[in-house]
C-alpha cells in the first residue's frame, strides 16, 4: 500500500520519507492531489545482497564434502532443548 504525500511535504520531510523507504514503506507523491511520482526502495539493495549470499552458501554446500560421523538430526534436537 502506498501512502500519499503532497509535494511540499515530501520536500520538507525527505529524510523522514527516505527512512520510511528503508523500512519498506512506499509513497506516492502528489501535486495538487494528482499522483506524479512513486518513492519506492531501489532495486539491488539489501534484498539483492541477501540473494547473492544465499546463492554463495548453496554453492559452498554443494562443493563441500559431506562430514562423516555427524548425526545432523541429533544436533538439531540438541539445539531445541
Amino acid at each position: 500500500m502506498n501512502l500519499e504525500v503532497g509535494s511540499y511535504e515530501a520536500k520538507t520531510k525527505l529524510p523522514e520519507l527516505l527512512r520510511g523507504v528503508q523500512a519498506g514503506k512506499r509513497y506516492t507523491i502528489t501535486l495538487r492531489g494528482e499522483p506524479v511520482a512513486d518513492l519506492v526502495p531501489a532495486e539491488g539493495g539489501k534484498q539483492a545482497d541477501a540473494a547473492v549470499a544465499v546463492e554463495a552458501m548453496r554453492q559452498f554446500m554443494r562443493a563441500a564434502p559431506p562430514v562423516k560421523g555427524v548425526d545432523l538430526k541429533a544436533l538439531i534436537d540438541e539445539g531445541r532443548a
